[in-house]
């Protein structure tokens, strides 16, 4: 796989057969989420599976140039990072159920039901006949066991039998990935693809995922920065390796594959540092002998051999850069530069939450807590002025000046290029000025240029934290900052949020995050209440 100039891997070969339960990992932006994307598009392209069909599984890859053959038998099921799929009317229980097409057959059912309630006479029989043969037919397809199936799956990862009777639209993006999870695990196809399936799941929903990819009887590929999840369920790893472009197989669980890997590191400085003295004591005595004509072809075969010697070494794998993150020194600003008043939002007849009060004062900490769907991204979304409230208001203070990062990375146009989203966030700089900054998140000569649509996750996770760092905000507005994020990136973040002066409004399933952050107050949604944070809160940090 190739995006411009930059090869992403090369020769890579592998199968994924039934009990093969394998962890793809690599640092972001090595390519994880382009090659399960690819092999996505592949299976839909050879009919393998209705799943994958409904997910956007070729955005994305317009810019990946690739080659060599993928082969998919039997049926395979794709989970996206992006989850924005589907009909948005749709209700979320037929969503999962449309993973075996048993949402047509309740459709139909339902159609049959309200034609018995609002006819009379031959029109009605005919409606009960058709009601008769649906249901019938419901039953021997295993209808009622399989909607039975899909609400326990719905259930285990924390969606509420009224969540299930939402339309798609309503719900918030945690609760949507939730729902296209439960809809892939329904499914129960041959091959699982996931990639960062913990993503805005709870701890008992988390414990829960580990436990069914277990004892998973198909195979699967899952993307991951859950260590825990890694350690627990996979006996293979494919390591991408951005530095070298290629794909190392290991048929070796997590712990022994951290083990292998670090051996086979190790080897490879051991032999390069034994090929380069040989090579330079090689090259040495071939100067000196090139000076004399007699000796000239000698002296050309030892440089030949010295280069040999270097050519036939595997790359040293290079250590692994990290982007350096640190957040804006925040703009000058009044004592309060944000204020809510009796924020209400509600959709359609689904009230979110009612009279919530908030008062950001300048340098404040303030950690938002609630179970999914309590309106947590929303309450961000009003309060960075993406959304409107259906009542109250939001009072901006003297000086404010918001930094707003979205969960979904709704602030990434991604129709534009790298460079292009934060020439936007920044039009004071040059383009010297903008390039720098993109170098220090990693983002270097052609991926600074590359389009933002075919970012990973955690590749959009660092644009975005990069038009932060240009904006001078004194009020931060972070949701779920540390998703996507392979470890080493995840504690930088940590380190930037414990430094910054700033006023910030958190939301985090992550209690790393909290600590970093040390807040000194705490919103519970919906109801509103506010708080002193003490840790006490600390335990419905992963549950919420």
């Amino acid at each position: 796989m190739r995006i411009g100039a930059r090869q992403l891997v090369g020769g890579a070969s592998f199968r994924v057969d039934k009990g093969m339960r394998i962890g793809l990992v690599g640092r972001n932006g090595a390519g994880k989420t382009t090659m399960t994307k690819l092999l996505a598009a592949a299976c839909v392209a050879q009919g393998a599976s209705q799943a994958v069909a409904d997910a956007d599984e070729r955005h994305g890859l317009e810019a990946v140039e690739h080659e060599g053959q993928i082969a998919c038998q039997g049926s395979v099921g794709y989970l996206p990072q992006d989850t924005k799929v589907g009909d948005l009317e749709e209700r979320a229980r037929d969503r999962i159920l449309s993973a075996r097409g048993i949402d047509q057959l309740l459709a139909r059912i339902r159609k049959a039901e309200e034609r018995i309630a609002t006819t009379e006479g031959s029109a009605q029989a005919k409606a009960l006949d058709r009601y008769t043969r649906l249901d019938h037919e419901f039953t021997m397809a295993g209808g009622y066991a399989a909607a039975s199936e899909a609400a326990r799956i719905a259930a285990a990862l924390g969606l509420a039998e009224r969540i299930l009777d939402q339309p798609i639209g309503t719900l918030s993006g945690g609760q949507r990935r939730r729902v296209e999870l439960a809809r892939v695990l329904f499914q129960k196809p041959d091959t699982l693809l996931l990639d960062e399936p913990t993503n805005h799941l709870d701890h008992d929903s988390i414990v829960w995922l580990r436990d069914h990819l277990r004892s998973y009887s198909g195979g699967f590929i899952v993307i991951s920065h859950d260590v825990e999840l890694l350690r627990d369920t996979i006996n293979q790893v494919l390591y991408l390796d951005a530095a070298r472009g290629a794909l190392d197989v290991y048929h070796l669980g997590w712990d022994a594959y951290l083990k292998q890997r670090a051996e086979d590191e190790h080897r490879r400085r051991r032999e390069r540092a034994n090929a380069e003295k040989k090579a330079a004591a090689l090259r040495s005595q071939g100067e000196k002998m090139r000076a004399k004509a007699t000796k000239a072809v000698a002296a050309q075969q030892m440089l030949k051999r010295a280069d040999r010697l270097l050519a036939g070494l595997e790359e040293e794998g290079a250590v692994e850069r990290v982007a350096h993150l640190r957040f804006p020194d925040p703009a000058p600003c009044g004592k309060t530069p944000l204020r809510a008043t009796g924020l209400s939002k509600a959709y359609g007849s689904l009230e979110v939450f009612a009279g919530v009060d908030l008062a950001i004062d300048r340098g404040s900490r303030v950690v938002v807590l609630g179970l999914n769907g309590a309106g947590k991204t929303t309450l961000l979304r009003l309060l960075g002025g993406a959304e409107e409230p259906d009542s109250g208001q939001v009072v901006p203070g003297h000086g404010l000046k918001i930094g707003y990062y979205a969960q979904e990375h709704e602030t990434i146009d991604t129709s534009d290029t790298v460079v292009g989203n934060l020439r936007r966030s920044a039009p004071g700089l040059d383009d010297t000025q903008v390039r720098s900054i993109l170098g220090s998140f990693l983002f270097s000569g052609s991926d600074a240029d590359k389009p933002a649509r075919v970012l990973s996750g955690g590749e959009k996770t660092r644009l975005a934290l990069a038009m932060l760092v240009v904006s001078s905000a004194n009020v931060l507005l972070l949701d779920e900052p540390t998703n996507n994020l392979d470890p080493a990136s995840r504690e930088e973040i940590l380190r930037a949020l414990g430094t910054f002066t700033g006023a910030v409004v958190l939301v985090t399933h992550d209690e790393g995050a909290v600590e970093a952050l040390s807040p000194d107050r705490v919103l519970l949604l919906p109801d509103g209440d506010e708080d002193l944070w003490g840790e006490e809160y600390m335990e419905l940090v992963t549950l919420a």
